[in-house]
């Protein structure tokens, strides 16, 4: 199994214009996080899971020519945003795009792009394939792919394990038998905001205490806003098998 991050940021984190902060305006490419969104590659098979506003970057930084399945965590802005840059992909493969969300987070995908699911479309609009998912284990194309519920403040969010890799984004809490999906996992990524306490997102130490529980071989950190400060320096705090995650980081399983 192949993984790319395509994004390891959050909207607090992304270089802007607006912001002088020394971190959004570091030299280190590290430092220039994008929204929060990972590639999977596995027997043939890609797997986006998030499509947030940086979505068509993302795609062409990588030169992604194929997707087999779109798996959404959470409805917020930052994780769908892009996905009407699916367009490019229905023109490319002749087909509809499958995407996979829990019935809450379809709402928000069909409110924010209404005309993709009109009855009348307008030629040219997404063609996209709702599929809904529960806390069960699902598959796509012979791979199994279980959800983790975790929760964003008192939001409902899908994390996924598939395989012996873990992902989870904008959790602030996670159940011991939620957990125990993770358990045995090889490579978990997991949101970590910054180093102050956040209501809705771990915070540094707050992640880095669940990856010394599970015991990955190695933990990375991700949706990493600008107030966690150098990827340089923040790395020398952390313990030799947590790493902080950057955009177009590649791991192998």
């Amino acid at each position: 199994m192949n993984i790319t991050i395509l994004g390891s940021g959050t909207s607090q984190g992304v270089p802007i214009i607006a912001c002088n902060c020394e971190v959004c305006q570091s030299n280190d490419i590290r430092d220039n996080r994008l929204r929060s969104s990972i590639m999977i590659e596995e027997k043939g098979n890609t797997f986006i899971i998030d499509t947030g506003p940086d979505f068509r970057q993302q795609m062409l930084r990588e030169n992604v020519k194929k997707i087999d399945a779109i798996i959404i965590t959470h409805g917020h802005k930052d994780h769908i945003g892009g996905l009407d840059d699916v367009r490019a992909f229905n023109f490319i493969l002749q087909r509809p795009i499958d995407v996979y969300a829990r019935l809450s987070v379809q709402k928000f995908i069909k409110n924010d792009f209404f005309y993709a699911f009109a009855k009348d479309k307008y030629p040219g609009v997404p063609e996209i394939n709702l599929h809904t998912i529960t806390k069960k284990p699902f598959n796509i194309n012979d791979i199994e792919i279980i959800p983790i519920d975790v929760l964003h403040f008192h939001l409902p969010v899908f994390g996924y394990r598939i395989g012996d890799f873990s992902y989870i984004t904008d959790a602030s809490y996670i159940s011991e038998a939620e957990k125990e999906k993770m358990k045995g996992s090889k490579v978990i990524v997991i949101n970590a905001l910054r180093k102050r306490p956040h209501y809705s997102h771990f915070n540094l130490e707050q992640a880095v205490n669940i990856l010394e529980e599970l015991k990955p071989e190695i933990g990375y950190l991700t949706h990493i806003s600008h107030m966690m400060g150098f990827h340089e320096e923040v790395e020398k705090e952390l313990p030799n098998f947590i790493k902080l995650a950057y955009d177009g980081l590649k791991i192998t399983i």
